[in-house]
């Protein structure tokens, strides 16, 4: 089957950067997936988002690793099997006590370059290839003794997944479900920046699978900004990224809000983007 293709027609829904099947069909079937972040940060972002699964108005999580609360919110996900994928953090420091000091200095490296500009994500350092490298394998196998599993979804904190020495390292294992970059309506970029997001958008399209949109809860008003998200998920896999320690957040997703907003569109149980489309 021919690879996705990523069209820059505006669609009903006044939103950019679709992606299409060979004759402009929608290449899986409608899903609304509510994915919460920072999963392990710290006890509260845990018990809140913990809170938002039982409710049904989460469906997955992000997990960070090395974290103060990374052992028991690993412990809590394996109890009550909540969906979880590998949050990888480049820019926050390890809150964990005890961690081997060259994680540490490696991490810290990669958070000064990463943070130093808003443009140093785009740019690839040479000099950083052994230390980004470290920091995710030593996330990754963490995952790993955490959850008996290699994690088959990842994401990053702060989107540094995407920056170019991890996208264009190599260094997301192939295969993995990706989050993609951040869809937006009209008007909200400047051309250049959509440019460089569908192109990144393309690389991870060769190797990964991806949501066909993805967008932030935030802001959460207007409210016609959201419902044009939910309507675009009766049609095509789109994922929203929320924070449950944000208390905005929290009480939207335990609230009337959600419920009023969603209506007859039913929130996915997990994070699943549904079979592979080009064989991978």
């Amino acid at each position: 089957m021919k690879p996705t293709t990523f069209t820059s027609n505006i669609n009903e829904t006044g939103v950019e950067a679709q992606p299409v099947g060979p004759k402009g069909k929608s290449l899986r079937t409608g899903r609304l997936i509510i994915n919460a972040d920072d999963w392990g940060r710290d006890r509260e972002t845990t018990d809140r988002t913990l809170d938002c699964v039982r409710r049904g108005t989460v469906s997955s999580v992000s997990a960070m690793v090395f974290m103060e609360d990374s052992e028991r919110a690993a412990g809590i996900a394996r109890d009550h099997g909540i969906d979880t994928g590998l949050h990888l953090n480049f820019t926050s420091a390890f809150s964990a006590l005890g961690l081997p000091s060259q994680l540490v200095e490696h991490q810290k490296c990669v958070s000064q370059y990463l943070l130093r500009h808003r443009l140093s994500q785009v740019v690839f350092h040479p000099g950083l290839i052994r230390s980004f490298e470290y920091v995710l394998t030593a996330q990754r196998d963490e995952f790993i003794r955490l959850y008996g599993q290699e994690p088959r979804r990842l994401d990053g904190h702060h989107h540094m997944h995407l920056c170019a020495n991890v996208l264009f390292g190599g260094l997301l294992p192939p295969g993995t479900t990706v989050r993609r970059n951040f869809s937006f309506e009209p008007g909200e970029k400047s051309s250049g920046n959509r440019c460089y997001r569908r192109v990144t958008d393309w690389a991870l399209d060769r190797h990964h699978r991806l949501t066909n949109f993805f967008f932030s809860i935030q802001p959460l008003a207007p409210l016609d900004r959201l419902q044009r998200i939910v309507n675009l998920s009766r049609q095509f896999i789109v994922e929203v990224e929320t924070h449950p320690q944000d208390p905005a957040e929290y009480a939207f997703l335990t609230g009337d809000g959600i419920d009023n907003l969603v209506g007859t569109c039913v929130i996915a149980s997990r994070y699943d983007v549904g079979p592979s489309e080009t064989g991978r």
